[in-house]
């Protein structure tokens, strides 16, 4: 399919998110990509907390869309108790009469408001709170379509989503996905599920992968591994906890044959460290190490440096099991041999990278330590692993691979009648 950059000039794409750019990989790969063809986009997004602030105005500089704070509540003290407080009056009507509303959906949905009149083309939703303002321009004839990188209404263990306005996102996914003229999701997986549970067309399936260009930017340094003899598994999120798979992976510690050092990047979280030290065998105390996040542009560098990316996603959460996420992408695309739990999205990913992603049934130490120990324990397993995943890599899971989906879809979008 051709994409003339002339022909698009005066078509207008809005993307809604209600959140930082920093924090939204895959809507700058979006935004970007679009740009790129010829779209103008604007990003509507949000400004809650300074630092983060800072980092998007640092961002902005070098990318080929506007980025359009729809509220901003990092400097004005008074806006920002107001939306608090209009965000926690709305969870505590829920909690005590079970009254949905569109409060729940976080501080940006007030501020998107005013942002959805601006005049667009097509208007793309990325959170909770975009689908509520793209459903109101749905209602008013607008042309609408949605990104699912997460399945919104089935999100979260079962105790976090008694507090979650799920009716209402439900009914919003099913009008965006049914009557939406552009949907995306991040699997193969959550796109059937998403078609057999609202009958709607068959969301396009937009991996949630990085450019293969971005592997030109390897530094080629060893600033966490210790001693390069001894082979090193990764983990990495931006939030440290036990409830993040890591669990499995300290029950699997003691049941290994071969030793190795463990790598875990991100903030931790209150009590993780005391969680970690509770658990963690007398033998393997001084192989793990924690490490801070590091920039977007050096996060790639860090995970090369090691052997194995664990990616230890839950199968209990619907959206968890179905979706395929970055942290897995990553590893394939720095080229790790990879140990992941068997999700309906890891195991979609395992079968196009063979002898690459080595599944293991999700809370079952011992097979886990089984897959680690074959890796562990033969180098060259590992380094046939490592060439087939940077062939899956530059041949499926990279974002030069997923553009052509993206503009296909977008150009379909446009090319239907409406408004």
């Amino acid at each position: 399919m051709l994409h003339d950059p002339a022909s698009k000039v005066n078509t207008k794409i809005v993307i809604l998110t209600g959140n930082h750019l920093c924090n939204n990989p895959r809507v700058i790969k979006e935004a970007t990509t679009l740009a790129n063809a010829g779209y103008r986009v604007t990003v509507e997004g949000a400004w809650v907390d300074a630092v983060l602030k800072a980092r998007d105005l640092g961002l902005q500089k070098s990318l080929p869309f506007d980025f359009h704070p729809a509220i901003d509540i990092t400097e004005n003290w008074l806006q920002r108790l107001k939306v608090r407080t209009s965000v926690k009056a709305a969870a505590t009507v829920h909690r005590f009469v079970r009254f949905e509303s569109r409060d729940q959906l976080g501080y940006a949905y007030r501020g998107l408001l005013p942002a959805s009149r601006r005049p667009a083309d097509l208007y793309i939703a990325h959170s909770e709170a975009a689908m509520a303002v793209a459903a109101d321009l749905l209602h008013q004839g607008r042309r609408v379509g949605v990104d699912l990188e997460d399945w919104f209404s089935e999100d979260l263990p079962l105790d976090a989503r008694k507090v979650r306005p799920v009716r209402l996102l439900r009914k919003l996914e099913k009008n965006l996905l049914t009557l939406g003229r552009h949907s995306t999701c991040t699997s193969r997986a959550m796109s059937d599920a998403l078609v057999s549970e609202f009958g709607c067309p068959r969301p396009a399936v937009i991996y949630n992968a990085f450019p293969w260009s971005d592997r030109n930017q390897l530094d080629g340094k060893c600033k966490d591994r210790q001693d390069l003899r001894i082979p090193s598994i990764h983990w990495f999120s931006q939030t440290l906890g036990h409830d993040r798979g890591l669990k499995d992976l300290v029950a699997a510690l003691p049941l290994l044959k071969h030793e190795a050092e463990i790598h875990l990047r991100g903030k931790a979280a209150s009590g993780f460290e005391r969680w970690l030290a509770q658990r963690t065998p007398e033998a393997w105390r001084g192989r793990i190490k924690v490490h801070g996040l590091v920039s977007n542009a050096e996060l790639l560098s860090r995970i090369a440096e090691h052997d194995i990316g664990f990616a230890g996603e839950t199968p209990s959460i619907r959206s968890r099991d179905l979706t395929v996420t970055n942290k897995i992408l990553y590893y394939v695309l720095a080229g790790l041999a990879v140990v992941a739990s068997e999700t309906a999205g890891q195991k979609e990913v395992a079968e196009q990278v063979p002898d690459g992603v080595f599944l293991y049934p999700s809370g079952n130490a011992a097979e886990l330590a089984a897959r680690l120990d074959v890796l562990l324990g033969f180098s060259e397993v590992v380094r046939q692993a490592k060439i087939n995943v940077l062939a899956a890599a530059e041949r499926i899971f990279c974002w030069e691979r997923q553009e052509e989906k993206l503009l296909g879809s977008i150009e379909r979008a446009m090319a239907n009648p409406g408004a």
